[in-house]
């Protein structure tokens, strides 16, 4: 894998994205990681420790927090410039319905179901490539720019649904479409009706995943 003309190579941007979310708990970062997490939360569904789903919960918020709320740009001002200039990248991040439809340990080839774009990215490390080989069902997930490069990647907190979401959360995506609805709010839906299924045994995903909650 080349690195770029800065030396910053995939690997790298999950190094920078591990060590803003580490300020997290840090002084006044801290209490913006906290109304942040609160504000995720008021958007997908609230969870805790408790929840099996959690880990899982908690790295979407990351991404969240690091791309869409703003904590990458706070958060890099503590570290170097090479953190700085992916804080930047990570805040133009690019957030999609994805499927995977090719994937090798070192790129894969994306498919955003809500936007149509179709996209390579580079893998960040091995664990990321096992994933992506075994995802069944659609990931909401970021993906950003190296600096200085062409490559992609995928942020690391990408959240996958379902395999049996996927036809109801298609369209869903179309009547979000229909009224307009921005990426966040489309996707954020989603994230709540991927709670709703979650916290009940009961509960099919064409029962959760339904326009009836969507609004």
């Amino acid at each position: 894998m080349a690195k770029t003309m800065e030396g910053t190579t995939p690997a790298q941007i999950a190094a920078a994205y591990e060590a803003m979310v580490g300020l997290g708990d840090t002084g006044d970062l801290g209490a913006d990681a906290l109304r942040m997490r609160a504000e995720f939360q008021r958007r997908t569904g609230a969870f805790g420790p408790e929840d099996p789903w959690f880990e899982n919960r908690v790295r979407a918020f990351w991404d969240d927090a690091l791309a869409t709320q703003g904590f990458a740009v706070s958060a890099a001002e503590r570290l170097g410039d090479r953190e700085k200039a992916i804080a930047t990248a990570i805040a133009r991040s690019h957030r999609g319905f994805f499927l995977v439809e090719e994937v090798d340990e070192r790129a894969a080839h994306l498919v955003d179901t809500w936007s149509g774009a179709e996209l390579l990215i580079r893998v960040i490390d091995e664990t990321q490539a096992l994933t992506l080989e075994h995802a069944e069902g659609p990931m909401d997930a970021r993906v950003t720019a190296v600096p200085g490069s062409e490559d992609l990647v995928m942020l690391p907190g990408a959240y996958h649904h379902p395999a049996d979401a996927l036809e109801p959360a298609l369209d869903i995506l179309v009547a979000a479409k229909e009224r307009s609805y921005t990426t966040k709010h489309a996707l954020d839906a989603l994230l709540k009706m991927e709670l709703i299924l979650r916290s009940s045994s009961r509960v099919k995903a064409p029962f959760a995943y339904r326009l009836e909650n969507l609004s």
